[in-house]
């Protein structure tokens, strides 16, 4: 029911089911079901549309994780058919009742109701007139104030007018009468319970009404008896004394036909402020370009530093070049100069055997001042923790797999806010089944790092990030069950969530692992690794692991942050509209990893400059520094943008940031990792391809001089 991306006709008087989900605020994580609100009308059971009223409907995963809890409900609308006014229900609430609706009035709450897949909006118009958009949801009731004593009030919306637009249906269900509907308004209004006619309904529905009052007068006999010595009573208490209130529910229906929409861009008016935002976003991706060009030219500086150090172009032995250096013995002792004074007579006699020596010696040999060549013997050994490095890995690689699918599905229209839950269903999809990509890189990587025990890296390949993931999650789920929201996952969620992570993917993770351990060769390196390691230097206080990655992790922040406040409102502050712009995220993104890749390959080089060889996790840490930035982003967001309030609401917002800053600093650590692999696997690669060890230093000298010529 509304999942689908068919086009959905009707044709004059056929029933219409109308869906109710859940209530929603800004201000608060936590959601709560329609129908689990005490002061609404509860289903009848009664059928409309074919289907009996509060019979849930089945949801995908991305549904239920976002908190949805869609059910049928009792509202009768037919394809065609106004309806002046329509008597839903009285329903008696409590103390404990009016005491809820006033909290989800003071919080802003909104509801959602769905119709045709369509989320009942809320209309509005830009101040000059041209422009009309939606706000999903519609508000559950308003605050006033009393003009006699000023003190706050609060009212429920109690009667709902439903304004459906529609236009004649494309192809051959139009010819045959049929109809789409392309707009689904809701307005509210709050009306007495007095003066009403025999149906229910109010007298006078477009008159100016009284507001229904979520009000309860305090009992005071029972107060009385309560406070006894008490000269004050208060004006509400918690105690159940049976008082109730009755709550009268009605409902109008207009259809409206609208040519003015086509099917295809109903939802275009959920997307607000459109063309505003595209220039924005035009910005972002100019400011990213900025900053990805000025990293390229460094980038290329770079290399174009070291072909030439390789190469011996520069012959400065303080820039780090190859010199070609000559020791020529003396008298019994060395001398500290290259070149000393002696008898003419004895160089004469004993220069040309000198000269046949030096060529099966070590008295003739390239000395080489260059601080990244000089780590050629250990620049490859094997990294402290490789067995939780290598799992790492392989889980950042199930990451970039499964946000480049989900980046290609969206800019390409299959993930869009039609397909409710369509974009952590997919997203969740595509991460299981990309755990046979995340054992392969896992356990060849382990394999190259010296590792024998495969299988004890596929299980922490497998359990290790997912099982963080989970647990974090399992926690934050009994805080939320706590609060009776609908955002708690259900049991059953729990386990099907275990299931897939023990019953699918465990064994995508072993079949990947299998293969890339047996069936496939270590990764080459194209030197030797020394016995005995070397010693590494004082480091400059900008190479140290921290602040490193903080220095370096700041410019891909600067690349994405603008964009990522489109994100942020759309998850934190403005929950009724809608993310859509994945086309401008898509170049953000693509410019983003492009600007980590630069700035791993800028900072490895300088790491290795200062002849520090440890450059595994120092790559990674690089890569994922942004995540910090990002995170400390949702601080700034939170306190400057946000009006969440309470501890639960406040815990859940940190925890997802900290959970998705973790994603993310995985995504792009590991793409700084690869990328440093491959950039120092060339580099040295250049250097063992005219200088193989096993030739003689003269060899290699003259391997150089030959490419010299040659180029």
């Amino acid at each position: 029911m509304g999942h689908c991306f068919s086009v959905k006709s009707y044709v004059d008087d056929e029933a219409i089911p109308l869906q109710v989900n859940k209530v929603y605020s800004d201000r608060s994580q936590l959601q709560y079901a329609y129908y689990d609100l005490p002061f609404v009308c509860p289903p009848t059971g009664k059928k409309h549309a074919g289907y009996a009223s509060g019979r849930s409907i089945s949801l995908n995963l991305g549904e239920v994780l976002r908190g949805d809890r869609i059910m049928t409900s009792d509202y009768d609308i037919v394809m065609g058919q106004d309806q002046e006014c329509q008597y839903l229900c009285s329903h008696r609430t409590d103390r404990q009742g009016v005491k809820r609706a006033r909290h989800l009035i003071e919080e802003g709450y909104v509801v959602e109701w769905i119709l045709d897949n369509l989320p009942g909006a809320t209309s509005f118009v830009t101040v000059d007139r041209t422009h009309k958009y939606y706000a999903a949801g519609f508000k559950i009731g308003y605050k006033d104030f009393s003009p006699v004593t000023g003190k706050q009030k609060y009212y429920i919306n109690n009667h709902i007018t439903l304004v459906i637009r529609y236009r004649q249906a494309p192809g051959r269900a139009g010819s045959r009468g049929g109809k789409v509907i392309v707009g689904f308004e809701v307005y509210t209004k709050s009306i007495e319970a007095a003066h009403r006619d025999s149906t229910g309904c109010p007298q006078e529905i477009h008159a100016d009404n009284n507001g229904m009052e979520m009000y309860i007068a305090p009992n005071n006999t029972k107060l009385a008896s309560l406070y006894p010595s008490s000269s004050y009573l208060p004006e509400e208490d918690d105690v159940d004394d049976g008082s109730t209130l009755t709550i009268p529910y009605s409902y109008s229906v207009y259809f409206r036909e609208d040519d003015s929409v086509d099917w295809s861009r109903r939802w275009d008016m959920y997307f607000n402020n459109q063309e505003e935002s595209n220039v924005i976003h035009w910005l972002a991706i100019i400011n990213s370009l900025v900053i990805c060009s000025l990293l390229t030219v460094i980038v290329i500086m770079v290399i174009n530093r070291t072909y030439r150090q390789v190469h011996g172009r520069d012959g400065s032995g303080d820039d780090g070049k190859l010199l070609l250096n000559r020791r020529k013995p003396t008298l019994g002792t060395k001398s500290p100069r290259l070149r000393e004074k002696a008898p003419a007579g004895l160089l004469e006699q004993n220069g040309e055997a000198e000269r046949d020596d030096d060529l099966s010696s070590d008295e003739e040999y390239v000395e080489d001042n260059s601080g990244w060549k000089l780590l050629h013997g250990d620049v490859f050994r094997a990294p402290p923790y490789a067995g939780y490095l290598a799992p790492l890995i392989g889980s950042g690689m199930q990451l970039v797999f499964m946000a480049t699918g989900l980046l290609i599905l969206s800019c390409f229209g299959i993930l869009n806010p039609s397909f409710r839950g369509g974009f952590v269903s997919v997203g969740m999809g595509l991460f299981i089944f990309a755990g046979i990509i995340s054992g392969y890189f896992s356990s060849r990587l382990y394999k190259t790092f010296g590792g024998l025990n495969w299988r004890r890296n596929t299980l922490m390949t497998a359990l290790l990030f997912p099982g963080l993931l989970f647990s974090t999650i399992f926690i934050l789920n009994l805080f939320v069950w706590a609060q009776a929201s609908s955002t708690a996952l259900p049991f059953g969620t729990l386990v099907g969530l275990i299931a897939l992570m023990l019953l699918i993917q465990l064994p995508l993770v072993y079949v990947g692992s299998w293969y890339g351990f047996h069936q496939s060769q270590a990764y080459e390196h194209p030197t030797k690794t020394n016995s005995v390691a070397r010693s590494i230097p004082e480091q400059a206080w900008y190479t140290q692991n921290v602040a490193a990655a903080l220095i370096a992790g700041f410019v891909p922040f600067a690349v994405v942050f603008i964009e990522l406040l489109f994100v942020f409102r759309s998850l934190w502050q403005d929950k009724s509209g809608y993310y859509y712009v994945f086309g401008f995220l898509s170049i953000v993104s693509l410019v983003g990893i492009l600007t980590v890749v630069e700035v791993t390959i800028v900072a490895t080089y300088i790491m290795l400059c200062q002849e520090n060889y440890n450059w595994w996790w120092q790559s990674f840490f690089i890569g994922g520094g942004s995540s910090f930035w990002i995170f400390l982003y949702c601080i700034i967001f939170y306190y400057t943008k946000l009006n969440i309030q309470g501890f639960v609401s406040g815990l859940l917002f940190f925890s997802y940031s900290l959970l998705a800053c973790t994603v993310y600093g995985l995504l792009t650590g590991t793409v700084g990792f690869l990328t440093a692999y491959a950039f120092v696997r060339r580099i040295y690669g250049y250097v063992i391809l005219f200088c193989p060890p096993h030739l003689s230093k003269v060899e290699q000298a003259n391997n150089i001089g030959r490419a010299i010529k040659a180029d």
